[in-house]
């Protein structure tokens, strides 16, 4: 399709119409006559002039921030265009000859990095763009004439926006390593904080411990010392008979009851500060069991260690060798085991322990929370790994065995002491009179 207009001759007025015929008609000999405002006007098909030079095309020059950065003169070099960084403003001139109809001249551009298609525009001979990326890009355009051949080579120029220093991925690496800085920081602070939480929670309980091994032994062990002193002395005006023979049973099972709530205060007292050896502690109370069981009933006892032991922390101890004592007794007593065994395990991330047998099982009603009313045997256990941050999992099936397994964090169950540190029980236990040394 061609279209005429002002600037090939044609013109035309509102009043062009005529009233008599039509605006256009064909001729004979094919020429196409029209009826115009000015006269008529006659376009002969077989002797059109088609422009087929397809029109040079260049680009003329870039301006950035409105200065000029690069013209198109002989020997300006285009290898390297680099702009500078934060450009916002930038223009792209072009160009296209065509001495038939300059103003029919119709463009196609492309800024390969930015658009995604090619943009057509006529006789428009600018192109803009605001706040480019830093990147490198290309820019292409072509041209056709006013019969519509198009140059299709037509002209390119590559040219670069180069970075802001927070535009450089060396600025985006640091600011994602200070991000990560910050999260490790706030982290390391949140785990101090609970650390000193918890170990305020510990010398809490070392206090308590120590005031309650007092008081006992301030009252209750003076108490019963007091009155086996005057057993003794009833035995001693009693003669030679079946009642001072009781009485002197009596006195001897009452002094030895004295020495184990001795021992039992002292317990309280030292805790676990003499000994860090959890497996050799828990092998001997399981030897203990097995000796003290009946011989027709005597199950196999076995302590399994994975991982290299590690130093815990003298309460965090003492409760982990109850806990697994508590569990150890009820295989022992109430399980009718075959086999019991313990299984501890020293990892990085956590300290894990295990007690299992393959007797009887615990009845369903039991595993509650509440537990059996008047037995304190579970309840106590999961206030025990509540207390030290730990995971208290038991697990039991009629006739198919019992699993209590322990897990307890590593920040929480490991000591780190260095060289010359002295732990928090010893530091009280330091403080109590007629204690003796504690040995390390």
């Amino acid at each position: 399709m061609t279209v005429w207009d002002a600037g090939d001759g044609v013109r035309l007025r509102s009043s062009a119409a005529s009233e008599y015929g039509p605006r256009v008609a064909k001729a004979a000999d094919g020429k196409l006559w029209f009826v115009t405002g000015e006269g008529m006007q006659v376009v002969d098909p077989h002797h059109l002039v088609v422009n087929k030079l397809p029109p040079p095309v260049r680009v003329e020059q870039i301006v950035a921030d409105h200065k000029t950065c690069w013209q198109n003169l002989p020997g300006a070099a285009v290898s390297d265009l680099r702009l500078p960084a934060r450009t916002r403003d930038l223009t792209i001139d072009y160009t296209a000859l065509s001495l038939v109809a300059p103003e029919k001249v119709h463009f196609k551009y492309m800024l390969e990095g930015q658009d995604h298609d090619w943009r057509e525009v006529v006789n428009d001979r600018e192109v803009q763009y605001t706040n480019l990326p830093p990147r490198h890009y290309r820019f292409r355009v072509i041209a056709s004439n006013n019969s519509g051949v198009w140059n299709e080579q037509g002209d390119t120029l590559e040219f670069s926006v180069d970075p802001a220093y927070y535009q450089t991925n060396w600025f985006r690496a640091l600011c994602v390593v200070a991000v990560l800085l910050l999260l490790w920081a706030a982290y390391q602070l949140r785990v101090r904080q609970l650390h000193e939480q918890f170990e305020m929670t510990l010398e809490a309980r070392v206090g308590e411990r120590t005031r309650i091994a007092r008081d006992l032994h301030d009252t209750l062990l003076q108490s019963f010392h007091g009155i086996l002193l005057h057993l003794q002395r009833l035995s001693n005006r009693l003669q030679q008979g079946e009642i001072k023979q009781a009485l002197d049973g009596t006195i001897d099972q009452a002094a030895q009851a004295i020495v184990e709530g001795r021992d039992a205060v002292q317990g309280l007292r030292a805790s676990t500060v003499e000994s860090n050896d959890l497996a050799l502690a828990i092998r001997t109370l399981g030897e203990e069991l097995t000796a003290a069981d009946h011989v027709s009933r005597r199950p196999d006892f076995s302590v399994r260690l994975e991982g290299s032991p590690r130093s815990l922390h003298p309460i965090v101890r003492d409760e982990v060798y109850r806990i697994a004592g508590e569990g150890m007794r009820n295989a022992f007593r109430h399980a009718e085991a075959k086999q019991i065994e313990v299984e501890i395990h020293y990892d990085e991330r956590q300290l894990w322990l295990r007690v299992r047998d393959n007797g009887k099982g615990i009845d369903p009603k039991l595993l509650s929370d509440d537990g059996r009313g008047g037995h304190f045997g579970l309840p106590g256990m999961r206030e025990r790994a509540k207390l030290i941050g730990g995971k208290l999992t038991v697990w039991s099936e009629l006739n198919a065995g019992t699993e209590i397994e322990l897990s307890i964090p590593a920040a929480r169950a490991y000591a780190i002491a260095s060289q010359g540190d002295v732990s928090l029980v010893e530091k009280f236990l330091a403080k109590l009179p007629g204690q003796g040394t504690v040995k390390k």
